[in-house]
């Protein structure tokens, strides 16, 4: 009988609504909960699990002990083996304990409830020894061992049991949340994993842009578009990335790289917001969302920006979404993506989206 392990960080993403950008350490959990930071992690196990539910009697499913999957496969109501002992607090090297533990049962694959975070913590256990997984939670994806949605990540574990699906190495990406925090990408590849591999279902590593002068002068093009459509007293909620921080320079305002800024009248309202402060700012007022794709994945939501969240995107309208691009991105990606958490908007976004490609100039692309 095939057997699949899940492990559940169950703090993993919990600072992504509050701008924390990750979770790791206790002093930053604890700041997470403050700021009213709630649990992510659990429904997007339960999510997994519920996709695989079908195949549950014909494989054996081993879960990390309370928090960490034992919790989610009960609630959803399939068969399991339990690995580890229910804790309070969990650590990282809990998830270590319990994916040695469950590669000494003989697991056929590892899936994992987490973000790059979480990755590194599997690669210094299984390395290349066991397949592995990610379903992805955390605020910190840049690692290509993550499926698109949790959904997907049960699709990809159902084919590779059933012998449906080739093994491919990939890279263990992972940033210094520090850094993160003050605005530098101080990013390192850590290692490789086995992943089952299948193109649609499962992300790319995240490629940064070249800084070429054609790239320069198109983000350029793109940002002055995006100045002169701005309207009087309309709230643009702006993501991270040099794309959209081209509009701020141009504007003689600082944004953040990083993080999410609030426009209003051509100048910042609000620095590095958390959706909380968003929503509180938006209530009542026309806004405008800005994002720009993830080089390399596509995502546009769900993957460093989640302080626009789901019901941030229903407050502000599908329809004042606006998509910037240079075409250099756009020619490396075959779709792109959102991952907002909830399933029932992530299907009202698939469909085609205009992209401002440069002055003037829209193309029309499809969200996966």
């Amino acid at each position: 009988m095939k057997t699949i392990g899940l492990i559940v960080n169950p703090i993993a993403g919990m600072g992504g609504k509050v701008g924390l950008k990750g979770t790791d350490g206790k002093d930053i959990l604890e700041t997470a909960i403050l700021l009213g930071a709630s649990p992510v992690a659990p429904a997007r196990a339960e999510r997994f699990l519920a996709t695989l539910k079908p195949v549950n009697g014909k494989i054996d499913l081993f879960v990390g002990a309370g928090d960490m999957g034992e919790h989610e496969a009960e609630k959803v109501g399939l068969e399991y083996k339990v690995v580890g002992s229910r804790k309070g607090y969990t650590t990282a090297d809990d998830t270590k304990q319990i994916a040695e533990n469950m590669m000494k049962n003989g697991v056929t694959l590892i899936a994992f409830c987490g973000g790059d975070g979480t990755a590194r913590d599997i690669l210094d256990v299984v390395d290349s020894k066991t397949p592995v997984l990610g379903i992805p939670t955390g605020v910190k994806m840049h690692s290509a061992a993550f499926a698109v949605n949790p959904e997907s990540a049960a699709r990809i574990a159902k084919g590779f049991l059933q012998n449906h699906m080739q093994l491919r190495e990939v890279g263990i990406m992972d940033v210094d949340e520090q850094s993160f925090r003050e605005g530098r990408l101080s990013a390192r590849l850590y290692g490789y994993v086995l992943v089952p591999y299948e193109p649609r279902l499962i992300q790319g590593a995240k490629i940064a842009s070249p800084m070429t002068e054609d790239e320069l002068q198109n983000q350029a093009a793109l940002a002055i578009y995006v100045i002169e459509e701005m309207k009087p007293d309309v709230i643009y909620i702006v993501g991270p990335g040099t794309t959209t921080r081209t509009i701020a320079d141009l504007l003689d305002q600082k944004k953040t790289l990083l993080g999410v800024d609030l426009f209003c009248n051509k100048s910042i309202i609000a620095h590095d917001v958390s959706e909380r402060k968003i929503l509180e700012k938006i209530k009542g007022r026309e806004a405008k969302v800005i994002v720009t794709p993830i080089g390399g994945q596509g995502f546009i939501f769900g993957r460093g920006n989640q302080q626009i969240s789901s019901s941030v995107i229903r407050q502000v309208g599908i329809e004042n979404i606006v998509v910037i691009g240079t075409k250099q991105k756009l020619s490396e990606l075959t779709c792109l993506r959102a991952d907002t958490g909830d399933p029932d908007l992530d299907a009202q976004l698939r469909g085609y989206i205009r992209v401002v490609t440069d002055y003037r100039e829209e193309h029309m692309m499809r969200i996966e």
